[in-house]
């Protein structure tokens, strides 16, 4: 899974997931583009799931970037626990993700294979994607 290897800070506040992102959102590396249309966190499991799904589809043909890292911490606290008691200790990663953000790309096969893996890679996301080319 894909976490940072040193943090300045232990725990981060959540902060507010609203307006459109403007870095990372154009095709810069690949042909086909798999784009977010909500907002959301998307934790390291997810990026791997849906990069896995992708590799899988195209049989290792191609070329695939990952757009995204999982740069905050979030907290869990455990089941049947009291609230209050201070905040939870940190339980996983997860990536910001805002409409328009690219989250993967992809080069080096047909167009129709192409949309059926980033498909199948945004049934793993917790929020809606499009597929997007460089003609578009």
């Amino acid at each position: 899974m894909l976490s940072p290897k040193k943090v300045k800070f232990r725990k981060r506040q959540r902060g507010r997931t609203k307006g459109k992102a403007f870095r990372g959102s154009t095709l810069e590396f690949g042909d086909y583009g798999l784009q977010a249309l909500e907002c959301g966190h998307m934790t390291a499991q997810q990026i791997e799931a849906a990069r896995v799904a992708v590799t899988r589809h195209v049989k290792r043909g191609g070329k695939v970037w990952i757009r995204v890292f999982p740069d905050k911490p979030v907290g869990k606290k455990p089941a049947e626990t009291r609230m209050g008691k201070g905040k939870a200790s940190p339980d996983g990663w997860v990536a910001v993700i805002k409409p328009g953000r690219i989250l993967y790309e992809l080069e080096g096969v047909e167009n129709n294979m192409a949309a059926e893996a980033f498909r199948l890679a945004g049934h793993k996301l917790p929020f809606a994607t499009r597929f997007v080319t460089r003609r578009s």
